[in-house]
C-alpha cells in the first residue's frame, strides 16, 4: 500500500504539483473534508504551511473549501482539474505553433555568375534583358548592336514594349546609330571606357564587346540595387547635350 502511495505522489508531482501539495491532496482524496488543523496533524506538516498549501492548490483549481458549523473544511475537486495546466499549456502552444508557421524563414540572397561568349552569348543576354521594364547601360559604346544583324529589330521590340531604356557613354558617339533612338534616354559624359554595364531587374552584367563579344552576367538584388544608385548618381551628373 506504501508503495502504490509513494507512486501517486510520484504521479502528482509529474501532474505539476509540488511535493507537499502531492500530500495535501491525496490527503484529501482519502479523507474528504477535513480542516487544516486535520490536514496538518495527518500528515505531519505545521498548521500554517498547511494554509499555504491549501490556498495554492485552491488557486490552481484543485481544492474548494465550506464553512459547516463555522468549521472551515477542504475538499477536493473533480481530479479532472489536474489536466487544467495541461489544456493551459496545449492551448497556449496551439496559439504558438500557429503564430511560428507565420513566421517564413528569410530566404538566403540568390546569387548566380554566367559568362556567356559569342554572339549567341549576346542573343542569351538580350532574350533575359527584354523581360524587364526598365534597362540601364553605362560606359555604352554601341558596339553590340553592330554585332546582330537583328539587332534593330530589337530595338523595335524595346520601344513596342514600351520598356524604358537610358544609355550612358562617351559623347563621341552621340549621333551614331546605336545612339539615335528617340524612344531611348540619352547622356553623355567624356568618360572612355571599353566595357558596358547594364543594370535590369536582379541582374548586372559586364560586357566587353570586340572580335568575340564576352558577356560577364551576375543575379544578385543587393549588387543590382548597388548599381542602379550609382548609374542614377552618374546619370544626374552627366549631359544630355
Amino acid at each position: 500500500m506504501l508503495k502504490f502511495i509513494m507512486e501517486i505522489k510520484e504521479s502528482l508531482k509529474q501532474a505539476g504539483l509540488t511535493g507537499n501539495e502531492s500530500g495535501v491532496y491525496l490527503e484529501l482524496i482519502k479523507r474528504g473534508k477535513l480542516s487544516a488543523n486535520e490536514i496538518s496533524k495527518n500528515i505531519g506538516i505545521d498548521r500554517t504551511l498547511a494554509y499555504t498549501i491549501l490556498n495554492h492548490l485552491i488557486e490552481k483549481g484543485h481544492v474548494s473549501h465550506i464553512r459547516e458549523k463555522n468549521k472551515k473544511l477542504f475538499s477536493c475537486s473533480n481530479p479532472e482539474t489536474l489536466l487544467n495546466s495541461i489544456r493551459a499549456k496545449e492551448t497556449l502552444i496551439l496559439d504558438l505553433v500557429t503564430e511560428l508557421k507565420k513566421i517564413k524563414p528569410k530566404k538566403e540572397q540568390e546569387t548566380k555568375i554566367n559568362v556567356y561568349e559569342g554572339k549567341e552569348g549576346l542573343r542569351t543576354f538580350m532574350s533575359i534583358a527584354l523581360k524587364h521594364k526598365e534597362l540601364m547601360f553605362f560606359g555604352s559604346t554601341g558596339r553590340a548592336f553592330f554585332q546582330l544583324y537583328e539587332m534593330p529589330a530589337i530595338a523595335k521590340e524595346i520601344i513596342k514594349k514600351k520598356i524604358s531604356v537610358k544609355i550612358l557613354g562617351n559623347k563621341k558617339f552621340k549621333g551614331t546609330e546605336p545612339f539615335n533612338y528617340l524612344k531611348f534616354e540619352y547622356r553623355y559624359s567624356d568618360v572612355e571606357a571599353e566595357a558596358t554595364t547594364s543594370i535590369f531587374g536582379d541582374y548586372v552584367t559586364i560586357h566587353l564587346i570586340k572580335e568575340r563579344p564576352l558577356i560577364i552576367m551576375i543575379k544578385n538584388k543587393d549588387i543590382s540595387d548597388s548599381y542602379k544608385n550609382y548609374f542614377e548618381f552618374l546619370w544626374g551628373h552627366s549631359k544630355s547635350l
